[in-house]
């Protein structure tokens, strides 16, 4: 649904997007996530037609971005950093306006706005001007511009910034409940926006692509060994000796009441494990696989830790 092949943009001498290139597959979630400056926004702009790039192709759908921009428009819809909001506006005032510049035909508006009043969670405040809303129903009514014409694909950029955690609950939510009938790309910083909304995730810094690929694809990319974390109900310190001679079994680490044990890929001695345990009578609690969460995947990969 979306492709972007080795795009750059520049500013002069500054070289914001440097050879960039990934996809997004219909119907997914995917994040935009680095850190501040990385290019991302950027990105999103080139995207949504608001900038051109200065070498490289993307294309959203059937369309390409720079020779069929107006097309693109039509199936596209986009929630910038800064949301385009007319305070003195009622919520349903703004939505029909928005309405008109997406040449929703007439007949149709009344429908499309309040379809997405319903899918934004706007009802009860859907008579009120926008200025006297909270900032978490400002950011649903950004939302709801992006989809009141139903478009096929929706850009956002920092969807939850400047939220309290509560909103920035609901608005996770509503993104999550968009999957599948709408292709996103959701731009953050926040790697908790990525895990509890994104199917997958393209990772940028200072223009570059560093990683693309479901959660499961990264974390696969910058393992190179595999482990498994032991509980046992007693003589922990002991264990962690006994389990530290096992052949196969290159590190043993004590955290707390738990042994973090590591071992070269393409061999498993949790059996062993679990049979030294059961014979000294450690009292095994607990034997689960090791996984990296996406903060020791994102440091890694930002840092240049992972093979490309």
């Amino acid at each position: 649904m979306i492709a972007v092949e080795h795009l750059t943009k520049r500013y002069g001498d500054l070289t914001a997007v440097r050879d960039l290139s990934f996809k997004v597959d219909k119907g997914k979630i995917w994040g935009l996530l680095g850190p501040n400056a990385a290019g991302k926004t950027t990105t999103m702009r080139i995207l949504t037609g608001y900038l051109p790039a200065t070498d490289g192709t993307a294309t959203v759908g059937d369309f390409d971005v720079f020779a069929q921009g107006n097309e693109v428009k039509k199936i596209l819809g986009y929630l910038p950093e800064v949301l385009p909001l007319y305070p003195d506006m009622t919520v349903t005032e703004y939505l029909r306006f928005i309405a008109s510049l997406k040449k929703i035909p007439a007949a149709k508006t009344k429908e499309s706005v309040a379809k997405a009043i319903r899918i934004s969670g706007l009802e009860s405040v859907k008579g009120r001007l926008i200025k006297n809303i909270s900032r978490g129903y400002k950011q649903r009514v950004g939302i709801a511009q992006a989809l009141v014409h139903d478009p096929q694909v929706i850009i956002l950029d920092e969807p939850t910034i400047g939220l309290d955690p509560a909103q920035i609950i609901e608005v996770r939510s509503l993104i999550k409940s968009l999957r599948g009938s709408h292709t996103i790309i959701l731009s953050t910083h926040i790697l908790a926006e990525v895990t509890q909304t994104c199917d997958g995730v393209v990772i940028i810094n200072e223009g570059r692509l560093m990683a693309s690929g479901s959660l499961e694809e990264l974390t696969a990319s910058v393992r190179h060994k595999d482990g498994a974390v032991v509980k046992v109900r007693r003589n922990t310190a002991e264990a962690a000796t006994e389990i530290a001679r096992i052949p196969g079994v290159e590190k043993v680490q004590r955290q707390d009441a738990e042994l973090k044990v590591e071992w070269k890929t393409g061999q498993d001695p949790r059996d062993e494990i679990a049979r030294l345990c059961l014979d000294r009578q450690f009292g095994l609690l607990e034997l689960r696989p090791t996984a990296m969460s996406l903060e020791d995947i994102y440091l890694k990969i930002v840092s240049g830790g992972v093979d490309q």
